[in-house]
């Protein structure tokens, strides 16, 4: 058993210090006089620790963190793939990480290309008019989208499209983001085949509706085959089509949302486009429009005229939804993703994709013999699992083998999600993994069933027992968490 870690409280021992201020050699100020009541009463309590016992915390706690550089991560819908260090070292150059955002244009002008030049190369590969980068994750794109839908119908007096409508299988962010926007969410049903139902979709379209928000392929990773369909049956009730990008890596250079007729998107360029995601970010969320949206997009913009770069005013974007984020987007991310694209190029996006999907096949076809596949047939980038009759055969839950997983030295996949398939595992193997990856995972995979088989649940309720914490009570954890320190008096 991993000896539990101390915090940094826990070591704290009064007197000692790990470094070392010069002299001081500008007048000494009185804090109470210069500030009065906004200066603190008493010091802050902050730890007392000496140089080397801060860097050893820090390096043991870094290495309790399992990441993409040391194993596999199956996340679905998550995208965990590798980040090449090339980005990294790209977005590290002394001309794009010591730049200020409110330095004089001309003196940023590489930079500003790189913005114009990437913004371009993702409306290219996604088949739209304009792209804005300046959302700072997946989901804050979602909310910049929908407020330009929003923007959109105001500006033809269309007030009364409140409701935007999601699939049962939506990612969680897109009714949050539609009710962080203003919307009502109404949710349609999915078929038998595991997509969005045609007949449930008309039922519900009216001229209420502001928009749909689908995903393709949806969360189950199937391809929409009735995708023209759909948007066409919304663009018919007076309503826009909304692509969530998540999963996008499936088709990049395959299939474009903008001629598939969807009318706004995001990207998530920390996970279809090689820069790390996860930990808390940063992230960045673009969002693409096609040409009768492009006028709402959040100012500024950069544009090229008189041979230079500049960045629109404010005059010049009247019916702009204004800015959505401080300064231009989380530039480094930017520049990670304008490097993997110009590496890879557009027969190595196209590849990209072709090797998800080969990689996901592969896996779905060694583990579907040992749970039932939420939908048969071909997958696109990652599939679902169905563990309820593992549950009802062994008593051994959903959750009991996302622990397993992890002793075995894997992430688990995403579990208990989408919500519409009961004890769901959610598994996407991403195209950066290899074969032998894939092989040990189904082996372990395989060992879990036959544990559960011969030992049953009691085997399962101790695990993983090679972590500093095994079985927290999660649900606690997560509506009541413990954020601070609490000092003793």
């Amino acid at each position: 058993m991993t000896r539990r870690m101390e915090t940094v409280f826990e070591a704290s021992r009064p007197g000692r210090k790990g470094y070392a201020l010069p002299e001081l050699d500008v007048p000494a100020v009185d804090c109470r006089a210069a500030l009065g009541k906004a200066c603190r009463g008493k010091p802050p309590r902050l730890p007392e620790m000496a140089e080397v016992d801060v860097v050893r915390h820090f390096t043991r706690l870094s290495k309790l963190n399992y990441s993409v550089d040391e194993g596999f991560y199956p996340l679905g819908s998550c995208t965990m793939k590798y980040n090449p260090k090339v980005n990294e070292a790209a977005a590290r150059m002394p001309g794009f990480a010591h730049l200020h955002p409110l330095q004089p244009e001309e003196t940023a002008q590489g930079a500003m290309k790189l913005l114009f030049d990437l913004g371009a190369m993702l409306a290219e590969i996604t088949g739209m008019d304009a792209v804005t980068l300046q959302p700072a994750a997946g989901a804050h794109g979602e909310q910049t989208g929908l407020m330009l839908i929003k923007a959109w119908h105001e500006s033809r007096g269309d007030a009364k499209r409140t409701k935007v409508i999601v699939p049962d299988s939506a990612h969680g962010t897109n009714p949050a983001s539609a009710a962080v926007t203003g919307f009502e969410t109404v949710e349609v049903a999915s078929d038998d085949e595991g997509m969005v139902d045609l007949g449930s979709l008309e039922a519900i379209l009216d001229d209420t509706v502001a928009a749909l928000m689908l995903t393709n392929p949806n969360t189950l990773g199937i391809f929409e085959k009735h995708i023209l369909e759909l948007t066409e049956a919304v663009h018919r009730a007076g309503g826009l089509v909304y692509y969530d990008g998540a999963n996008l890596n499936a088709i990049m250079g395959k299939a474009r949302p903008g001629d598939m007729g969807f009318d706004v998107l995001h990207l998530n360029l920390h996970k279809t486009f090689g820069t790390p995601h996860g930990g808390g970010g940063p992230g960045a969320g673009p969002v693409g429009v096609k040409a009768e949206l492009e006028p709402f997009l959040p100012s500024p913009v950069v544009v090229h005229k008189g041979g230079r770069y500049t960045f629109t005013g404010k005059d010049e974007r009247p019916r702009s939804i204004g800015r959505v984020r401080s300064f231009y987007g989380n530039f480094g991310v930017l520049v990670k993703a304008y490097a993997y694209i110009r590496a890879l190029g557009p027969e190595g996006l196209k590849e990209a994709s072709e090797m998800s999907v080969l990689n996901a096949n592969y896996l779905a076809k060694k583990l579907g013999g040992l749970y039932p596949l939420a939908h048969k047939g071909h997958c696109m980038h990652e599939f679902v699992l169905n563990g309820g009759p593992l549950k009802h055969e062994t008593g051994v839950s959903t959750l009991d083998v996302a622990k397993a997983v992890i002793e075995a030295g894997f992430h688990p996949p995403t579990i208990y999600f989408p919500l519409i398939v009961p004890e769901a595992l959610m598994v996407e193997p991403t195209e950066t993994e290899s074969v032998e990856t894939l092989d040990r995972f189904a082996e372990a995979m395989e060992d879990i069933v036959a544990k559960a088989r011969s030992e049953g649940p009691e085997a399962f309720h101790g695990l993983p027992t090679t972590t500093p914490i095994s079985r927290p009570d999660e649900t606690t954890a997560a509506r009541n968490p413990i954020l601070r320190w609490q000092f003793e008096e």
